[in-house]
């Protein structure tokens, strides 16, 4: 029996060609990319999974740990991408000998988000795929709102989470300790991504609070700085579940 689970896929680009961007762009961060820019390219990106992921035949069950029904059941979990309703978005074969129940299914589910996190999809995110015009390093896994889902017949909540805006990178290091300038950059960051409401809600947050820590811990819930949580705590490839 075959099953497949879609989650969102998301990367960042670095062009070889940086002089007509504009004064935002960073050659740290790149220009953040959603399901439907990256569906042009969807086979180098499948190739480059096929390459990451040979060594171990494509099975992200080879690090399952488990001496349980999902692991009597499951023959494989191969990850790859798909373009569904003008989206690429993750895609995860998964074989089975026998049906697995919704606790079985859930069991697959977390141990493949944290592969993706954690695991494999750490590894694979750092790998440079090379596009021609420039380098993209893809995620499987996001921060917030990630989730596998089965089959998904009906795309309309799916594709509003894979549209949902992603969280701006800012560095605070280097900065000159002025938060109006610390608050203006990020605002123009929120900005760019299409979310000003979100950029009104943090000025009026920081404009209200009473010192710097606070400002600047408020400015690092709307934009990803070395000040905001990491989601989980790092582990290697072979342990992640």
């Amino acid at each position: 029996m075959q099953m497949k689970f879609y989650s969102p896929l998301t990367a960042d680009f670095f062009p070889n060609d940086t002089e007509d961007l504009d004064d935002d762009y960073s050659e740290y961060e790149g220009i953040p990319y959603t399901g439907k820019e990256l569906t042009g390219y969807r086979d180098v990106i499948r190739d480059a999974i096929y390459e990451d992921v040979k060594d171990f035949y494509g099975d992200l069950m080879r690090y399952y740990r488990e001496d349980d029904s999902v692991r009597r059941k499951v023959v494989r979990a191969v990850p790859t991408v798909d373009e569904v309703n003008g989206e690429l978005v993750g895609s995860l074969w998964v074989d089975t000998d026998a049906p697995l129940t919704a606790e079985e299914q859930a069991v697959v589910c977390a141990y493949i988000s944290g592969q993706y996190s954690d695991g494999w999809g750490e590894g694979f995110e750092q790998r440079e795929i090379d596009v021609g015009d420039g380098k993209l390093y893809v995620h499987f896994w996001q921060d917030h709102d990630f989730e596998l889902k089965r089959d998904v017949p009906d795309m309309t909540e799916f594709k509003k989470l894979l549209n949902r805006p992603k969280k701006p990178k800012m560095q605070l290091i280097g900065q000159d300790g002025n938060i109006f300038a610390i608050m203006g950059r990020a605002s123009r960051l929120l900005k760019n991504s299409g979310q000003g409401e979100k950029a009104k809600e943090m000025r009026d947050r920081v404009m209200s609070c009473d010192s710097y820590p606070k400002a600047l811990s408020i400015v690092s819930e709307y934009v990803e700085t070395e000040l905001s949580p990491s989601p989980t705590p790092k582990r290697d490839r072979g342990d992640a579940r």
